[in-house]
């Protein structure tokens, strides 16, 4: 995936993820501590931070022995502005698009 919004949602579509990314909105955490509430193996979570870091939604880095990830935001920007495009349409109104079309259409609801 050479577009970085595609990769970006390549990234958070899957819902481990999207849980990792949640849970360093709190704070950076270390590699061990992100993984414990998974129940997967480390390497596991490993490649999920692997894909995450790719895609630019994290950093790592090495403090002593203990590697440590960290969240960044900007990397949804463009994401977000992209989404927010979308919010320009009102949602639909079903019962109210079901009387007009039997307006329209001359049938009794």
């Amino acid at each position: 995936m050479s577009d970085p919004l595609d990769t970006v949602f390549a990234a958070i579509a899957d819902p481990t993820r999207r849980a990792i990314l949640s849970m360093l909105l709190e704070d950076d955490m270390a590699v061990t501590d992100v993984a414990e509430p998974f129940e997967m193996s480390l390497a596991a979570i490993s490649k999920h931070l692997a894909i995450l870091t790719r895609a630019g939604l994290i950093s790592q880095e090495r403090r002593g022995r203990v590697k440590w990830c960290k969240l960044e935001p900007d990397a949804l920007r463009d994401a977000s502005i992209w989404m927010q495009s979308f919010g320009q349409f009102e949602a639909v109104n079903l019962d109210a698009f079901e009387r007009f079309l039997a307006a329209e259409l001359g049938h009794d609801g």
